[in-house]
């Protein structure tokens, strides 16, 4: 904190807390006002202003009218008129106002200077921790972040509506959604019948894709990825932590432009290819598609780079890939409340944040051998609390052919692959058939029995 800052006393007016005050004490409508608008004790700098406050939401509670009497009556049976600066100090509080009926300028005025007054402790508490050699400097960021997104949204903490209003909003929805002849609510994933089930992917979800390794998940991720910030132009942020940014974009050019990923890996391009991948380069290079690509990522790191796509791009959906690889800060802590710690901080990141978080998860290996169901997740039981939407990728198993016929058996090159909705909190469950192009590591709907 600058010498500036330490000479000066906190920001505050006394003059418009007294002019609060006043108010309430001639208006009981300026007291719902205040409630409405979250004002809170700790919000006036004043002892004296905070106990007469307290008093007010004190008799309000109890559905009496604040007045000067019944205020001053309130502060002597809890042995506070003292503190409050005596029956003489109260009395005063209504010579102050010239009208009561600005009480949302003089409320929304004391609430400004203390939010400044609690960033120059936050500011304080940034000095004390970069200082405090037992935290690590990440770990203060994070706080610091916490806080921050704490004191943005402090007046928000609550909302209350007439079900009335509600109503009105809900139907302006419904026939928003009648009148437009589109269903999809949230933000569509590219495949229609998916979408068809969940509405899209809704903003406060927390997603879970599972799948055991090499079935697809993060193919599906890059599809569902590429349809929103290349076709739908949305922004959207993608956390590689198994595959590099390099990797990630070869694999976004194979499946946009339906070349071969083999051939751009090796080189063996055709004039064609070419052709191909400069047509589709155009729209991917302009495209709101934020990659973030840091392996051993710890989840305060993850939670930190979230919140600054979320500010600074405005990325309405994160995908994350994958689960099993976000590190705790606590090593010693066992691996399975590891990941229920995770599981819990990427909900309540997607619910602050309020977009899709959407995480890839392996399953156990059981899940090879039958349909997967939520008892596959691995590592942690909380994932399928936690999580408002799980889809599993499942393939059934090849029958068992004789050694000549493997041999002679070329590799699939269109896999057909179940998209199941195992868990859906607000919709319904099911299955929906897929395809897996496996020379492009592109699912589309299934057009044909195999």
């Amino acid at each position: 904190m600058s010498e500036i800052a330490r000479s000066k006393a906190p920001p505050h007016d006394d003059e418009l807390e007294r002019a609060t005050l006043g108010s309430l004490l001639q208006d009981a409508e300026a007291v719902e006002a205040a409630i409405r608008l979250h004002l809170q004790k700790e919000d006036f700098y004043s002892r004296a202003n905070q106990r007469v406050y307290e008093a007010v939401l004190s008799l309000d509670a109890k559905g009496l009218r604040a007045d000067i009497q019944t205020v001053v009556q309130e502060l002597r049976q809890t042995g506070k008129l003292d503190e409050a600066g005596g029956a003489s100090y109260v009395a005063g509080l209504t010579t102050v106002i010239p009208s009561s009926a600005n009480i949302e300028y003089y409320a929304e005025s004391v609430k400004n200077h203390s939010l400044r007054r609690s960033l120059l402790k936050l500011a304080s508490k940034i000095g004390v921790g970069a200082y405090d050699e037992s935290m690590e400097a990440r770990e203060v960021l994070e706080d610091v972040q916490r806080e921050i997104f704490k004191l943005s949204d402090e007046r928000y903490v609550f909302s209350s509506h007439e079900i009335g209003q509600v109503l009105q909003k809900a139907i302006e929805i419904i026939d928003e959604v009648y009148k437009s002849k589109k269903p999809i609510t949230g933000i569509s994933t590219g495949l229609e019948k998916l979408d068809q089930l969940t509405s899209g992917f809704q903003s406060d979800e927390f997603i879970i894709i599972g799948a055991r390794p090499s079935v697809g998940k993060t193919a599906l991720a890059l599809n569902m990825a590429a349809s929103i910030a290349f076709h739908q132009k949305i922004p959207l942020g993608f956390f590689s932590l198994e595959m590099s940014e390099i990797a990630l974009a070869n694999r976004l050019i194979s499946s946009e432009a339906m070349v071969q990923a083999q051939n751009l890996r090796s080189g063996f391009l055709t004039p064609a290819d070419f052709k191909k991948i400069l047509d589709v380069m155009g729209k991917m290079y302009e495209a709101p598609f934020h990659i973030v690509d840091m392996p051993n990522m710890k989840l305060q790191d993850l939670r930190s780079q979230a919140r600054k796509l979320r500010s600074q791009q405005q990325v309405e959906v994160i995908f994350i890939d994958y689960l099993g690889l976000i590190s705790h800060e606590n090593s010693r802590m066992q691996r399975f409340d590891q990941v229920s710690e995770i599981s819990r901080s990427l909900k309540s990141l997607a619910r602050e944040l309020h977009i899709p978080v959407v995480v890839l998860c392996q399953l156990t290996r059981d899940a090879q051998l039958e349909v997967p169901t939520l008892a596959h997740l691995r590592d942690s039981g909380s994932i399928e609390q936690d999580a408002d939407l799980v889809l599993f990728l499942h393939r059934e198993k090849a029958k068992k052919k004789s050694d000549k016929e493997e041999e002679k058996q070329e590799p699939a090159d269109v896999i057909p692959t179940d998209l199941i909705v195992a868990k859906q909190r607000n919709g319904p469950i099911g299955t929906v058939k897929l395809a897996l192009d496996a020379k492009f590591a592109k699912f589309a709907p299934m057009t044909k029995d195999f």
